[in-house]
C-alpha cells in the first residue's frame, strides 16, 4: 500500500485530492512540520528536501506535490491528457507548471510576510503581495468562459488550483472582499469544494492533531534561516 506523508498545507491537500479522485488505497502519515518531523532520518529518506507531501509506493518514492499528481494521473491514465505532442497535454502542461513556478511560491511568500515573518517587512511583503494577486488574475481572467482550468474537463490542473485557492482570503490578507475581486476562482474552487473526494481529502486533516501553535521551538522548525541571524 501507498504511504502518503502530508500535513494541512495546500501541497499535501491537493494530493490528498487526487487519491481520494482515484479511489486508490492508501497509509496517511503524518507529518508536524511544527514539531519538527520532516527533519527525522525515516522521512529524509523519503524526501531529502525536508517538506511534504512525499509519496512511497514500494521501492518508489516521490516529492513534490505537482509531480506527485503529474506522476499518478499518468500511471492511472485519468485526469490528464496523455497524447504527447497534442494541444491538450501542452495546456496541461503549462498550467500546471504555471501553479507550481508560480501560484504556489509567490502565494506562499505572500502568507510568510503577511503573517510570519519576524518584523515589518515592507518591501518583501509589497512584492510578494503584489506577484500573488498578479498570478491569481492571471487565473481569474483565464476561467472567465470556462468550466474548468482545461475547459470542459476537470483534472489535475484544477486539483492543483484547488489546494492554494481554498486560502486564497488568507493569503491575500483581503478576507471575504477576496471574492469580489475573483469570482471565476470561487466559482471553481466551490465546483471542486464539492466534489466528494474533496471532503474526503479536508477530512483527512481531522485524523491528526498537528500542532497549532507557533511557539519558539515551531519557529526555529519552520523558519530554521533564522538562527543565521542570531548574534552571540
Amino acid at each position: 500500500m501507498m504511504k502518503f506523508f502530508y500535513n494541512a498545507a495546500p501541497n499535501p491537500m491537493k494530493v490528498a485530492l487526487l487519491l481520494e479522485e482515484l479511489g486508490l488505497p492508501y497509509e496517511a502519515v503524518p507529518v508536524d512540520t511544527r514539531r519538527g518531523e520532516q527533519f527525522a532520518e525515516r522521512f529524509l529518506a523519503v524526501n531529502p528536501n525536508a517538506k511534504v507531501p512525499a509519496l512511497q509506493d514500494g521501492e518508489t518514492t516521490l516529492f513534490d506535490s505537482n509531480a506527485i499528481l503529474l506522476w499518478l494521473a499518468e500511471r492511472e491514465r485519468r485526469f490528464v491528457p496523455l497524447e504527447a505532442g497534442s494541444a491538450e497535454r501542452a495546456q496541461a502542461l503549462a498550467w500546471l507548471m504555471f501553479i507550481a513556478s508560480g501560484i504556489g511560491p509567490f502565494s506562499g511568500q505572500s502568507v510568510h510576510f503577511r503573517h510570519a515573518a519576524p518584523q515589518p517587512q515592507e518591501y518583501a511583503l509589497n512584492r510578494y503581495d503584489y506577484e500573488a494577486h498578479r498570478h491569481w488574475t492571471v487565473i481569474e481572467k483565464h476561467l472567465a468562459g470556462r468550466d474548468f482550468m482545461l475547459g470542459a474537463d476537470y483534472g489535475i490542473v484544477d486539483m492543483a488550483f484547488w489546494g492554494w485557492a481554498r486560502l486564497l482570503p488568507y493569503v491575500l490578507g483581503t478576507g471575504d472582499a477576496t471574492w469580489e475581486r475573483y469570482p471565476n476562482v470561487k466559482r471553481l474552487l466551490d465546483t471542486v469544494s464539492a466534489r466528494p473526494a474533496a471532503q474526503r481529502a479536508e477530512a483527512l486533516r481531522t485524523r491528526h492533531a498537528f500542532k497549532a501553535e507557533m511557539d519558539e521551538d515551531a519557529k526555529r522548525f519552520m523558519f530554521p534561516q533564522n538562527e543565521r541571524l542570531k548574534k552571540g
